[in-house]
């Protein structure tokens, strides 16, 4: 389903009963909403489960100029007054993960819960650099010179040997993100930093991280540590989109959580 909401048109899906508390999952970056397919099957028992494709992904819009974490979250506000939804849970791995802990402090009426998943939710300047490279070579080969790399770096060697089916799904969905979404974006990645706000937050809070996700688990540790009664879960084996590698355990965290 499609709908207008900050100036662009915005491509969600609804699962669960009317009536049911809502649960919003916001993608990360070269992905879309059917990422989240094992989560909302599962959770739609228990939540109205709202999945969106962010700004520059799927099938919402990308606009060929450079995205800000203000303009995600912005996107993720007009969806949710375009919806009529007063107040959800919101969870978002990796670029999602930053925006659900960028609401969490920036709108704290609008969220219930919170679940970051796989992301340090900051930038560096190494990083930065390395995201305008990949801004680079997104521009002069498109999104199939970036599959390779990129899946390298999602997950670990030993799942892209054993090159299970979803991994398939992934590789379609780098492919198929439109290069003004990516470098969009990318951009947003490049400049920003909730971790340091972090303990401000006043919502309650889940971090999940795949095991073998690079610094990640550090970080996010980290994070969980400089906000009391928060929850970290750190999923064995998996690697940065932990919700694919170690779907039963991912989910099984969510509904703990969140129950």
């Amino acid at each position: 389903m499609r709908i207008k909401a900050n100036g662009i048109t915005v491509n969600y899906q609804i699962d669960g009963a009317e009536g049911a508390p809502w649960l919003a999952l916001s993608n990360s970056l070269a992905t879309n909403l059917s990422m989240w397919d094992e989560q909302a099957d599962a959770l739609k028992q228990s939540f109205r489960v709202l999945r969106y494709d962010q700004r520059g992904h799927g099938g919402t819009d990308a606009p060929a100029t450079r995205y800000t974490f203000d303009l995600l979250i912005a996107d993720a506000i007009a969806l949710f007054d375009a919806l009529s939804i007063k107040r959800a849970h919101f969870g978002g791995l990796s670029m999602g993960g930053a925006t659900a802990l960028g609401l969490a402090l920036r709108h704290p009426d609008r969220i219930d819960r919170a679940i970051i998943c796989d992301s340090g939710c900051a930038s560096t300047p190494a990083s930065s650099q390395q995201w305008e490279e990949r801004i680079t070579a997104a521009r002069k080969g498109g999104m199939d010179a970036m599959v390779d790399s990129t899946m390298a770096r999602w997950f670990p060697p030993k799942i892209i040997k054993a090159n299970p089916p979803y991994l398939d799904k992934v590789r379609e969905m780098i492919r198929s993100t439109p290069v003004d979404g990516f470098i969009g974006c990318a951009a947003a990645l490049a400049d920003h930093d909730f971790r340091s706000a972090v303990a401000t937050t006043t919502r309650p809070l889940l971090f999940i991280v795949g095991e073998k996700d690079g610094p990640q688990p550090a970080a996010m540790r980290d994070m969980h540590q400089k906000v009391p009664g928060s929850r970290f879960v750190e999923l064995p084996g998996a690697g940065h989109i932990s919700n694919m590698d170690q779907p039963a355990l991912f989910t099984k965290a969510i509904k703990e959580f969140l129950s």
